[in-house]
């Protein structure tokens, strides 16, 4: 069992004595199972006999997908043909011996398998049941497939993102897909804490389009009620300035100078302190004449090396950071600090480094127990001892193909 550096053994799990049935594949689903089995869940991943989808998924490591491994760590695995006549049995059993059950197929998937949450509920009504989809369980697109980019499009984060000449653009990561694992792990732990509450389960229904379009700050607000349109500007704050992406003598600098003391400081820096006193000292207007303003900073900053503008800004308190790539963030000594790339047990290949977990609790933190299990690695302890199948049972399921 490996835990993270300065997560002592002894500390008790949030989540432990939840178990979580995870149905679901690729990000969303998966992560937001992972979330939960972070914080000390049973996770057991049911998988079609010759694993999800996902599996044929690089980059791969020693054969592996690094992109199963990635969302599906501190999971037990088992099997199971779902359209086996026997699978709607087993399902039930599941789900009655469960917490939690995730799942991110088409609304209406579950009701074609016979467990639609009607059914669901009649089973365990203590259950959890948090369905993630591309347009929620509602409305008169819910029964359409969505993938990350399509809410990307669809939110409006596209025509947000990019300079103003571009076209619309996707962001560098899956961030509608991380975005709704998260908030379902979220909606996941609140009705727990209902359900502690009031004996009662419920349905968690999130979709990647909400959640996306939940993202954009102040622009869908800001057209509601006042019939003002956002743009893409680039790396360009559009609320305050300077804050942009700015080039030094060798690489690239963000910083965001945008209030009046933070511009004052800059201004000193710069050698010149008189900008800051005139009409470039309110935020209205130095948003007014931004180029100019950024021009300036510009100027300032190319004959710097990035060490020594992070120098200077450090020194003047004025927020900053360079632009860095994978490789060089990889080697960051903050994220080393916070346990943010950690070693993982994995039984295939002995041990995979993967990201470590961002929330920190002092009292109950959660641990890495083991990596991403293989296809139907822990079938034995879900059918014989969760189940109570016996020896010839387990045997005849795995010759009839059902597992």
């Amino acid at each position: 069992m490996t835990y993270p550096a300065g997560t002592p053994e002894d500390k008790p799990e949030p989540l432990k004595g939840m178990r979580v049935l995870d149905l679901s594949r690729f990000i969303a689903g998966p992560l937001c199972g992972q979330l939960l089995g972070d914080m000390g869940a049973e996770v057991i991943k049911l998988e079609r006999p010759g694993g999800e989808d996902a599996r044929q998924l690089g980059p791969f490591v020693d054969g592996m997908s690094l992109y199963v491994m990635s969302y599906n760590r501190n999971k037990l695995g088992m099997t199971l043909d779902t359209r086996s006549p026997q699978a709607l049995g087993i399902l039930e059993e599941l789900v009655a011996h469960s917490d939690v059950l995730v799942e991110n197929y088409r609304p209406g998937t579950l009701e074609k398998m016979g467990i639609g949450h009607e059914r669901l509920r009649q089973i365990n009504p203590r259950l959890v049941v948090t369905s993630l989809s591309g347009f929620g369980q509602t409305g008169p697109m819910a029964g359409r497939a969505l993938f990350d980019a399509i809410a990307q499009a669809m939110s409006g984060l596209m025509t947000l993102t990019g300079e103003p000449e571009d076209p619309p653009t996707m962001a560098g990561a899956f961030i509608a897909d991380y975005l709704t694992g998260v908030f379902g792990a979220l909606g996941t732990t609140t009705a727990l804490l209902h359900r502690e509450r009031t004996g009662t389960g419920q349905v968690v229904d999130v979709g990647s389009l909400d959640v996306l379009f939940s993202s954009l700050g102040t622009a869908p607000s800001a057209y509601a009620n006042l019939g003002r349109q956002s743009r893409r500007t680039g790396s360009r704050d559009e609320l305050s300035g300077p804050a942009n992406l700015f080039q030094t003598s060798d690489g690239w600098v963000y910083m965001h100078a945008g209030t009046n003391p933070l511009f004052r400081r800059l201004c000193g820096l710069i050698g010149a302190p008189e900008l800051a006193e005139g009409e470039w000292g309110t935020i209205a207007g130095r948003m007014a004449d931004i180029e100019a303003v950024e021009d300036c900073v510009q100027q300032w900053l190319s004959s710097l090396t990035t060490d020594q503008v992070a120098e200077l800004l450090e020194e003047a308190a004025i927020p900053f950071g360079p632009a860095l790539t994978v490789p060089e963030v990889v080697e960051l000594p903050q994220l080393a600090a916070r346990q943010m790339l950690v070693p993982v047990p994995h039984t295939g290949i002995g041990e995979v480094t993967l990201t470590g977990m961002p929330v920190k609790l002092s009292e109950s933190p959660g641990v890495i127990r083991r990596g991403a299990p293989q296809v139907g690695e822990h079938n034995s302890y879900v059918y014989q001892e969760l189940l109570s199948r016996s020896d010839e049972e387990f045997v005849a399921l795995r010759q009839a193909g059902v597992v």
